[in-house]
């Protein structure tokens, strides 16, 4: 057992596990986990894990394939989403296994609630799917319906986020960690559901949750004492992509939210953080893929205190 060992929930980006304009095959994800466990791995040497993935280029994916298929109707996003967690959790959980052969990992396939009644039903502003130039992107939001904005120099996909409420799951996530299991778990964001009483029970709706914002939520119940969000950029940053970009390094929750991000990308990275440090006093990290390592040792990233 490691009950000693502080618990640190890692929220790793769907972008970071296929890159951008990058082509989405298998052979390219499997390549990029592999990078993603290794560097996962050796943070279970001081910490007890949790892993929280994101999806947003594969969902996106299934929702083109689904749509491609003319002889059935496109199933619905959160059953998407549970596509991807079992798709995406399988890989990792093999390149954990790999990584740390004596070590015991457990993927969960997770549903988070959601309120019914969230506004982000009727302002979608996630991105999902792969990233298109302005006129491809208008076309196929003409053909198929699709809201879309722009991702800094591209066009994606929008579509509803709701804020996570609870994480149906939790009970089991926390007797596999007191059982010294990595965890992999909220895949996705979790499939988004709302209670509809107990004659229904839960029931999917179309979204899809932010994964930031659900590893926030698992992070603080499970009393976590750090929360680690891995994208493809070193660093958070004023005024990304222009002439007067500036890097954060370590920044108080006050000094921190001054400032204005992208809705669909760094904005529900912050928040996410800024709520975990607001809440249990531990510290919010964001930071590369391939420096998880040095962001625990302060020596990269960005950090978010009280």
């Amino acid at each position: 057992m490691s009950d000693n060992k502080p618990i640190i929930v890692v929220a790793v980006g769907g972008n970071a596990l296929l890159q951008r304009g990058e082509l989405m095959s298998y052979e390219n994800q499997k390549s990029n986990i592999a990078v993603a466990t290794q560097a996962l791995a050796k943070l279970s040497e001081a910490y007890r894990v949790v892993i929280v993935h994101g999806n947003g280029p594969q969902v996106g994916l299934l929702a083109l394939q689904n749509l491609a298929y003319a002889d059935a109707p496109p199933y619905p996003l959160d059953v998407l989403g549970a596509e991807t967690q079992g798709m995406i959790g399988y890989m990792m959980a093999q390149g954990l296994q790999q990584a740390l052969p004596n070590g015991k990992v457990s993927t969960v396939l997770t549903q988070i609630e959601v309120d019914a009644n969230d506004p982000a039903f009727d302002e979608p502003n996630k991105f999902i799917g792969p990233v298109y130039d302005h006129e491809t992107a208008q076309q196929k939001a003409t053909q198929y319906g699709w809201s879309i904005k722009a991702d800094g120099e591209y066009w994606r996909r929008v579509v509803p986020s709701p804020m996570p409420q609870k994480i149906v799951e939790l009970d089991g996530i926390r007797t596999l960690l007191a059982a010294d299991h990595t965890v992999i778990c909220c895949g996705g964001g979790g499939c988004p559901v709302i209670n509809a009483g107990e004659e229904f029970g839960y029931q999917g709706v179309e979204a899809v949750i932010d994964k930031d914002l659900s590893a926030a939520v698992l992070a603080k119940q499970l009393g976590a004492e750090h929360y680690l969000i891995l994208t493809d950029g070193e660093y958070v940053c004023v005024d990304w992509g222009t002439p007067n970009e500036k890097a954060l390094h370590q920044i108080s929750v006050e000094d921190i939210q001054q400032y204005t991000f992208a809705a669909g990308s760094m904005a529900p990275k912050v928040e996410a953080c800024c709520e975990f440090a607001t809440a249990t006093k531990g510290i919010g990290h964001i930071g590369s893929l391939h420096k998880a390592s040095e962001i625990m040792a302060n020596q990269s990233g960005t950090h978010i205190h009280l």
